[in-house]
């Protein structure tokens, strides 16, 4: 059973994360979207982030100056177009990519493919000739696939180091706490549910059975529940009408995240998150599971745990759909010219 830290609430002056104030630099690579403007903000309100740097391909300066009139300590400089991207990333310690198209109505994740591979390669390419040991945190989809897609970047610069490469599924694990509370009546911040697997569709595997608190519910119930976890957001681009994705939760579950890296670099012990890395778990090369964080990223692997029979099998029919999403972003790169 995985424990997290808990989670105190965001407002004016506070922040997600509780360590004392560090002196992070944090880049935003496509700030001035759906997800990185909201995320922007988050990072903004933190005391733990000392510059913020925003990049993107058109508004950027705007963005960063609406931000830089924040009364919070963080320094934000904003950066536009590829002439720019590598002053955005230099010297970081962190480097959060949501850039990319967001989903439309009767679109899946893998039919982002085509456009988000290109602009994660180039964005990573960036990163590993200018910020090679800044932790990564990949948020555009497919994560199944743009997480090997930044691997196979930075081996091809002989910088790679797979304990500071991140799929950020965070979102996956807040709709579960969130949907769990619902129907428990429990309070969604002191719910914890792990996720495994990847981060589309059926390879998003809820472990109800390793909830905390204990939660149990009759099997068609539990099916509901995957169901809705799985597809959470096709629910949100569908309510959305053609306007967008998941947005808000995201840049929500983005910074969490964020914060929580933030915290164990700065050495706050027991830091733990689900996140799609490079794994040696299950048969899958890649494979999202509970992490325990530290000052160099990974610090251990914490693995898939003991799963139910329902689990075990929703594990076993992803591995075809996760071993072909994986193999299509490492093919992606060595066709790369």
């Amino acid at each position: 059973m995985f424990s997290r830290v808990a989670r105190p609430v965001l407002g004016f002056g506070r922040s997600l994360s509780t360590t004392p104030p560090s002196n992070a630099r944090v880049a935003v690579l496509g700030a001035s979207g759906g997800i990185g403007q909201p995320l922007s903000l988050l990072l903004k309100n933190s005391p733990v982030v000392s510059h913020l740097a925003l990049y993107d391909i058109a508004h950027t300066p705007g963005v960063a100056a609406d931000l830089s009139h924040i009364e919070t300590r963080a320094k934000v400089t904003g950066h536009i177009g590829a002439e720019q991207l590598p002053e955005a990333v230099k010297g970081c310690d962190v480097v959060v990519i949501p850039a990319g198209v967001p989903r439309k109505p009767g679109m899946t994740r893998d039919d982002l493919f085509n456009t988000n591979a290109t602009i994660v390669a180039n964005l990573t390419e960036a990163c590993a000739r200018h910020s090679p040991t800044a932790m990564i945190c990949i948020i555009s989809n497919p994560v199944n696939s743009t997480i090997p897609i930044t691997s196979e970047v930075f081996k091809k610069h002989g910088v790679y180091n797979p304990n500071r490469i991140f799929g950020v599924t965070t979102l996956d694990i807040v709709r579960a706490n969130t949907f769990i509370a619902e129907l428990k009546g429990l309070d969604p911040a002191r719910v914890n549910v792990p996720v495994i697997g990847g981060h589309a569709g059926k390879t998003i595997i809820p472990v109800v059975s390793q909830c905390t608190p204990k939660v149990e519910f009759p099997q068609d119930q539990l099916e509901a529940l995957t169901g809705r976890i799985q597809e959470a957001g096709t629910e949100v681009v569908k309510a959305k009408a053609g306007a967008g994705s998941a947005t808000l939760s995201m840049a929500y579950a983005g910074a969490r995240f964020v914060f929580s890296l933030l915290d164990a670099m700065n050495g706050k012990e027991g830091v733990v998150e689900c996140s799609f890395v490079r794994s040696e778990e299950t048969e899958c090369p890649y494979f999202s599971t509970p992490l325990l964080l530290g000052k160099n990223g990974i610090e251990k692997n914490l693995g898939v745990g003991k799963l139910s029979a329902f689990e075990e099998k929703m594990v076993a029919e992803a591995m075809t759909e996760l071993k072909a999403s994986i193999k299509k972003g490492e093919e992606f790169v060595k066709n790369m010219k």
